[in-house]
């Protein structure tokens, strides 16, 4: 029996096999697009390769598209029909139960599942990363960092990925608050590799909690050829550069990389930062009808059928954008339909119900100018936004729409809790001072906000 690279033992697969896969292993913690040909290389060299199958059907389920999805469904079942009652190993067992659970749309019970794989075999990056996906999905930040921090001793410098799986580990502790660790951490995982995007964008992250926005713009610019290009990462690192110009008030700046780098998405994660970043612009007032239109125009093959909430909500935000209140209801009443009907395991149904349906009425209440049940739907649930799923700096577009909800209903004491919430959070973030400049417009109080709009600029200039 061979073993892979990190010395775990693999049936059915040749010597060729293994090294495609291996490859494909490298490949996808380096979050590049030459996975897929390597997976698909290992199987064409040892077509029931158990590991190789659990490869391509983690690699077709964990995009969030429903399509992919679908073929990984057909793919992986057509190889259990073959392999019937073949005995395998116990880790190859455990990871062919992780996938019948994903298959059966239980993110909850797939994450459980490679959980106990790591624990017993810390070293099997497939099902560190894997559970790294799922956690994410899932919004569960806690696991996002005891995952891979339960495993991180069993590695050390002289293993090849060893950077890669710090680099997991700081996305994990920042998603967990613990931000200045989080730097430390991903900071050493790009000295071992600079091109591990996913640690540059953990980095990048914690500088966008801690508000440090400059930063964020010097390291980007400092490292452009070490991100921008070759991965699946590089609209979503664009994404978040325009975070950090958009608080330093470059719209142009921030329009001008939309149209060049965001603005043909093809995959759900490249169309929702699209739909994120322009809606960002929507609620301080910049209308882009052509880029809303373009957008629109892409999405209804994505989200045709029930998949994942967190890509329905952007969806939403690219109808209310354009002007498809119409097409944007009747998405909200599929997904109705779809909660209605007895699903029982399946995470997206609970992900719906609880934020995805109530976040999606909140943008086209707000888009019909509906702001006080924009606030009613989404005050409640502020706190328990990330069970559908993305990260802090992702779900802050929810939390905008609330304040500025709160700010158009006239739900003054409520507006003056969330910018008092952020202020605290982030005193050097300039937007956060515009929105306390406009609470004080509110409740009257002249001085204050013009002494709140004089502490955004600087703030901005300071960029």
């Amino acid at each position: 029996m061979r073993t892979d690279q990190h010395g775990l033992a693999m049936s059915g697969a040749s010597a060729a096999a293994a090294r495609h896969y291996d490859r494909a292993i490298d490949e996808l913690l380096h979050f590049r697009a030459e996975v897929d040909a390597e997976a698909n290389a290992a199987l064409e060299e040892s077509p029931d390769f158990p590991m190789g199958h659990v490869l391509a059907a983690y690699l077709g389920l964990l995009t969030t598209e429903a399509e992919d999805a679908r073929t990984a469904r057909v793919r992986f079942h057509a190889f259990l029909r073959r392999a019937g009652g073949r005995s395998l190993p116990p880790r190859e067992r455990a990871h062919l139960a992780a996938v019948r659970a994903l298959l059966d749309g239980d993110f909850l019970t797939c994450g459980a599942l490679l959980a106990e794989i790591t624990a017993e075999h810390p070293r099997d990056a497939l099902a560190l990363i894997a559970g790294h996906h799922v956690d994410f999905f899932t919004g569960d930040a806690r696991s996002l960092r005891d995952r891979v921090g339960g495993a991180l001793t069993a590695w050390g410098p002289g293993d090849p990925h060893y950077g890669q799986v710090l680099g997991m580990y700081a996305f994990g502790l920042e998603e967990a608050g613990h931000y200045d660790r989080a730097e430390e951490v991903g900071l050493r995982a790009v000295e071992l590799d600079r091109r591990d995007v996913w640690a540059i964008h953990a980095v990048t992250h914690t500088y966008e909690m801690r508000g440090r926005f400059g930063d964020g713009l010097r390291y980007l610019d400092a490292r452009v050829p070490d991100w921008s290009a070759g991965t699946f990462l590089n609209v979503h690192a664009w994404w978040h550069y325009c975070l950090f110009a958009l608080e330093a008030g470059d719209v142009p700046r921030v329009l001008a990389i939309y149209d060049a780098a965001l603005a043909d998405g093809q995959s759900c994660l490249e169309l929702l930062d699209a739909a994120a970043l322009l809606w960002r612009l929507h609620l301080e007032g910049s209308e882009q009808p052509e880029r809303w239109r373009a957008l629109a125009d892409a999405w209804p093959a994505r989200v045709a059928e029930p998949f994942y909430a967190f890509n329905d909500m952007h969806a939403v935000m690219a109808y209310v954008g354009a002007g498809r209140l119409g097409e944007a209801d009747k998405l909200i009443a599929s997904r109705e339909a779809y909660v209605a009907e007895a699903r029982p395991g399946v995470t997206n149904v609970g992900m719906t119900l609880r934020v995805g349906l109530p976040v999606c009425r909140a943008l086209v209440a707000f888009g019909r100018g509906d702001h006080r049940a924009a606030l009613d739907l989404l005050y409640p649930i502020r706190h328990r936004v990330n069970e559908f799923g993305g990260s802090h700096a992702q779900r802050d577009a929810v939390q905008r729409t609330l304040l500025e909800a709160a700010l158009r209903a006239g739900a003054r004491d409520v507006a003056r809790t969330l910018v008092s919430e952020r202020i605290g959070v982030r005193p050097c973030s300039p937007y956060n001072w515009l929105k306390q400049a406009a609470v004080a417009e509110a409740f009257g109080d002249r001085a204050a906000a013009a002494a709140a709009r004089t502490r955004a600029g600087e703030l901005a200039r300071a960029l």
